[in-house]
């Protein structure tokens, strides 16, 4: 949180939430308390007018959002995969956020090819294209190699995106800061934990060898999977802000008109879509965390092709087997085990009774089991269940959460292609087929074995592990009191807030 920069910002952002009426709306979907509140209205209300006007045809978050630039708009999208922390029906707000600027001159993205790359542009490539999209962090462009004549996608960073981010990722951590103080009961939230999410997400996106090393390594995890195909990355011509990989024709997963045209099945299409997703979460424990009909193509030979790779989930074997078996758990209805398995993963506190929580389980489950065939959802099943766990006391996973995202718009590209299919019956067997493989003799001899290779590795160092360990238990550290800080903090800001609006006047003014 470096430099006074942090508090103009997030005056100038209170100041947008008001005047586009966003922050009534957001207050309410974090269930913001009374000390939270005063400080966003102290810190918007008065400066109202300096706030951004928006387009007023957009919802107030939205229209907020879009209004205060690319990494306020990369944060709603981010949060609309958390409607644990803004609620569901902010979330289902955020998930339209449009990610659409406009676009650099190609001029500008030819200089930032040659720099990067290191050569003139019309050395590497015969033809070169203006934009074909253009989001908020990067745009594309199509070329053709000068040394193959094969048709590329450029994807090109956006002049001076990395410090404009850097600024506002400060006044993020500044606000959830206040948030984790100001609000106590949003610690189970762990504000913190989300804007480090998001941190982590756009510094994977603003480096493109991060998302061109995450293509390469989906790729070798997915090589052998029937049906399914990935643009291979032209490493030759790839960089830090420059990212080349193989242009790939085909019908928009999202254009069932196309598809037709084309001859392909939607239903095993979509049958497809969704045991692809499952065997990639499960199975490798890095899926494709943005699987939506814009980033998917149909080939003409019938392969699933997906592209931008710049969100990737990634879960541990653990975790896997955990999400696994409450799935498993559910396609079975036994509703005792499902609660059994969130109480041996420690997801919910030890202190809480298994069979009223799998009474509430059971409470999730019928209702959607009762349903038709075409109506039934895992999203809405994941979702149902992360409330109860809520109200047992359970604390936000960040991985689990991006799992259950990513399933419901998997679920969602796999009903706009075939409306009547019956999700259950397509991941029981994936799920299965997990279990199988990941719980049985196998499975135990594979962690016994994995066991002693730590232990070997280790051995040594047991001793002082054991000991040091030991150490700190009988010496616990004990934490400050908050309170104390607490208003030495509304202290600052109440200072800082009459300054800071004379500084902004003052830049408004020049």
């Amino acid at each position: 949180m470096r430099g006074p920069h942090n508090i103009i910002r997030l005056i100038r952002t209170g100041a947008t939430l008001e005047r586009t009426g966003a922050m009534n709306v957001v207050l309410d979907a974090f269930e913001a308390p009374p000390a939270l509140r005063f400080i966003a209205k102290a810190l918007g209300k008065p400066f109202q007018f300096l706030g951004y006007k928006g387009d007023p045809t957009m919802p107030p978050a939205t229209r907020a959002l879009t209004a205060l630039g690319p990494a306020y708009i990369k944060f709603g999208q981010i949060l609309s995969t958390r409607p644990d922390v803004v609620g569901n029906e902010l979330a289902e707000q955020l998930r339209v956020l449009q990610d659409k600027l406009p676009p650099f001159p190609v001029e500008i993205a030819k200089a930032e090819v040659q720099k990067e790359l290191g050569q003139a542009t019309d050395t590497i490539f015969l033809e070169f294209s203006e934009s074909v999209a253009a989001a908020s962090i990067a745009q594309v462009h199509k070329a053709k190699l000068a040394e193959t004549g094969e048709n590329v996608a450029i994807k090109v960073l956006r002049p001076g995106i990395e410090r404009a981010f850097t600024k506002d990722v400060d006044a993020f951590y500044l606000a959830a800061r206040i948030i984790e103080i100001f609000a106590p009961g949003a610690r189970r939230l762990r504000p913190i934990e989300v804007i480090e999410h998001f941190d982590g997400v756009v510094q994977g996106e603003l480096d493109l060898r991060l998302e061109s090393s995450a293509a390469g390594e989906f790729a070798a995890n997915t090589k052998d999977d029937a049906g399914f195909a990935l643009p291979s990355i032209r490493w030759e011509y790839s960089a830090r802000r420059v990212m080349t990989l193989e242009w790939v024709d085909g019908a928009p997963m999202g254009d069932n008109a196309a598809i037709d045209a084309a001859g392909h099945d939607r239903v095993d299409l979509s049958e497809r879509v969704l045991k692809l997703f499952l065997m990639h979460a499960l199975r490798d424990g890095f899926f494709h965390a943005d699987m939506h009909q814009g980033n998917l193509k149909v080939s003409p030979n019938g392969d699933i092709i997906a592209y931008d790779f710049g969100i990737m989930g990634h879960i541990d074997e653990y975790t896997r087997r955990v999400y696994a078996e409450i799935i498993f758990g559910f396609i079975r209805k036994d509703y005792k085990r499902v609660a059994e398995v969130h109480f041996e993963a420690g997801y919910v506190p030890a202190d809480k009774d298994v069979d009223e929580f799998a009474r509430a389980l059971r409470a999730v489950g019928e209702p959607i089991f009762g349903m038709d065939a075409s109506k039934i959802s895992m999203g809405r099943l994941l979702s149902y269940l992360f409330e109860v766990t809520e109200r047992f006391g359970m604390e936000t996973r960040t991985e689990l959460i991006l799992l259950q995202r990513t399933m419901v718009v998997v679920e969602g590209v796999a009903r706009s292609l075939n409306p009547k299919i019956n999700i259950w019956q397509v991941a029981a067997p994936v799920v299965t087929d997990y279990i199988q493989q990941a719980i049985g003799p196998k499975a135990i001899l594979r962690d016994l074995y994995k066991t002693a290779r730590v232990l070997t590795r280790f051995g040594p160092r047991l001793p002082d592990l054991v000991e040091a360990a030991l150490i700190a238990q009988s010496n616990p550290q004990v934490s400050p009191r908050r309170s104390f800080w607490r208003w030495i903090i509304v202290a600052a800001i109440s200072g800082l807030l009459v300054g800071c609006g004379f500084i902004i006047l003052i830049e408004v003014l020049t």
